[in-house]
This record gives structure tokens, sequence and C-alpha cells, in this order.
């Protein structure tokens, strides 16, 4: 309770610094969800609590970084029962659009983005399911009518295989739930990934590795994640509205 309670406090202030531009982005070290309940977060993860604290009401989502590989996802910390009914074409368009954006602001100037079916197999018309043909399908040609670079849907067992090697045919993936890409993501370099809380109207990005308390102390922690944070947030923080830098 006592780590949760600082943590909470520390970036309490550092989110009043950035909001105020007193500071450009806020990065902040691996938090424990456990620590910060006992403290007293109502919410379900801290990208929420984030939103209240900074009196956002838009759309915003996590994004994985893996390197110069973003992942975002239509839903996330909820039960997988739940997932084909919070999915809506809306929705969908919403999140590749956030990622998008964030890519854009990265200094990518036309981001290439494959989006993921939810059913094994993309639902083989229909036979698995419907959410390709009815939702994911239509909500990436729409996506595509606002001038962005969508494809999709490819099935979730093979949407992660065309982008590895230097030919790879995307620069981010939208995912339809949160294990679909985490996995994908953590396989491929688990000491390399950084979170970025998206859409939020200031950067703010932490690596994508949990605590681990179990090497605390003992040297064995690989800062790779967290250098690869810092380096984002200041690529995004260098291209705010209004910067010349």
């Amino acid at each position: 309770m006592i780590g949760g309670r600082y943590s909470l406090a520390t970036l309490k202030v550092a989110i009043r610094l950035t909001k105020a531009g007193g500071t450009d982005a806020v990065l902040f070290g691996p938090l424990n969800k456990t620590s910060l309940h006992m403290a007293g977060m109502a919410h379900s993860d801290e990208l929420h609590w984030f939103a209240e604290l900074l009196d956002f009401h838009g759309r915003f989502c996590k994004f994985n970084v893996l390197d110069n590989l973003w992942t975002s996802r239509v839903t996330s910390h909820v039960a997988l029962a739940e997932v084909p009914g919070m999915l809506s074409r809306a929705r969908v368009i919403e999140a590749i659009r956030l990622i998008d954006s964030a890519l854009k602001r990265s200094g990518m100037e036309s981001p290439r983005i494959g989006v993921c079916g939810l059913n094994p197999h993309n639902g083989d018309n229909g036979s698995f399911g419907r959410e390709e043909l009815d939702i994911i399908g239509p909500a990436v040609q729409s996506a595509r009518q606002l001038g962005i670079d969508a494809i999709g849907p490819f099935p979730g067992d093979t949407i992660f295989l065309k982008v590895q090697g230097d030919s790879r045919a995307f620069d981010a993936v939208v995912t339809m739930y949160h294990d679909q890409g985490q996995i994908a993501i953590k396989l491929m370099g688990f000491s390399r990934g950084v979170t970025v809380q998206g859409g939020l109207p200031i950067v703010i990005t932490t690596p994508a590795h949990g605590t681990a308390f179990d090497i605390a102390g003992q040297g064995k922690a690989n800062p790779g994640a967290i250098r690869q944070a810092f380096e984002i947030a200041c690529r995004m923080a260098g291209r705010k509205p209004g910067r010349t830098t």
C-alpha cells in the first residue's frame, strides 16, 4: 500500500507539471496494479486514471510498441467472453484512427496499418462468426475512406508473420482484444516493449514489462524497454502542436 500511495502521488505531480507545460512528456516505471488499488485507485488500470486526472473524455487506448512496430486494441482489460459484444464499427474505426494519428505524431508520415480479425480463420466467411463480415471489414473500408492506409482483417494466427523482417507489410497492427497482440509482441521482444498511453492530450510512456519484484536489487534488470520508452516520449513530445523542434 505504501508503494502504491507513493506511485500515485508522484504520478499526480508528473501529470500536473506536464499538463501545465512545465515538462513535455511523462515516462514512468512499471507499476503494480494491486498496490495502486490498495492505495485507493478505483479504476481498472492507470490509463483510465490518467484520463480522469486530465479531465479528458475523448477516446483513448494503450499502444504497445516494439522497435518500430506498433499495436493497439479495440478492447483491453475485459473478460474474453465480453469482447464480441463490445465490438462495433465505430470502435474499430476509432482504434485505427488513434494509432494512425500516434504514428504520425512519432514521425512516420504514411503509416501502414493491418487490422486483425476476431475469429479463427477470420470466421471462414461466416462459418465461425460474422464479426469480420459485419463489423471489422466495413470498419477498415470506412477508415480507408478517411485517408488512412488500413487493410484487413487478417487472421490472428498469421498477421504477425507479416510484420517480421525488412519486408514487413505493416507499421502497426490493430487487434480486437488484449492477448491477441500482447502475446505476439512479448514473444518477439519482451525486454524492448513499450506502452504508450494513446489518445490523451499529453505524451505518457512506460516499459511494457512488469515490476519484477523477484529480481529487485540484484542488478539483473534489462533497461532496454525504458530506454525505448524515453526515445518514443522524446519523439512524440517534439512533435506536439506548436513545437518547432
